[in-house]
């Protein structure tokens, strides 16, 4: 095979995994499509350095590193959406987008509700005082 039938490859997967990670909702799909981008990229770099240098090996290296960083990238991606599906029970990209709205108003609602709760606390403290005459007069002072 030639140089340019390597590209030509690498170039189709880029685009099948464009079109996938654009086009589709399901989280797992787009991950899947970016998989496939990347891949095209990897079968890119792999072919250039092999037409371009073979007798040096850096290119291979280079590869290797990139490949498990993708399957890396890809186990952590994937226990995201796993927890994400069984926190939510959400596999859906738009359904999803909320997330980091959701844990700044959990925050605030606690943040609000201790504060809630503090209070309460000060007024039955100022209550408790009264029922135990602190807080009226005694007949001997009048």
């Amino acid at each position: 095979m030639t140089l340019e039938a390597f590209l030509l490859l690498a170039a189709a997967l880029f685009s099948v995994g464009l079109f996938g990670a654009l086009s589709q909702q399901s989280v797992v799909m787009v991950m899947m499509g970016l998989e496939l981008m990347i891949n095209g990229v990897i079968v890119a770099a792999a072919a250039l350095w092999y037409f371009v240098s073979p007798e040096r090996p850096d290119g291979q290296v280079l590869v290797l590193v990139a490949i498990t960083a993708m399957a890396v990238e890809m186990a952590a991606g994937f226990a995201v959406t796993t927890a994400i599906f069984r926190a939510r029970d959400i596999d859906m990209v738009d359904a999803a987008d909320d997330l980091g709205d959701r844990d700044r108003r959990q925050e605030q609602g606690q943040e609000q509700g201790r504060e809630h709760e503090q209070g309460r606390g000060r007024e039955h403290e100022q209550g408790r005082g009264r029922e135990h005459g602190q807080g009226q007069e005694r007949e001997s002072d009048r």
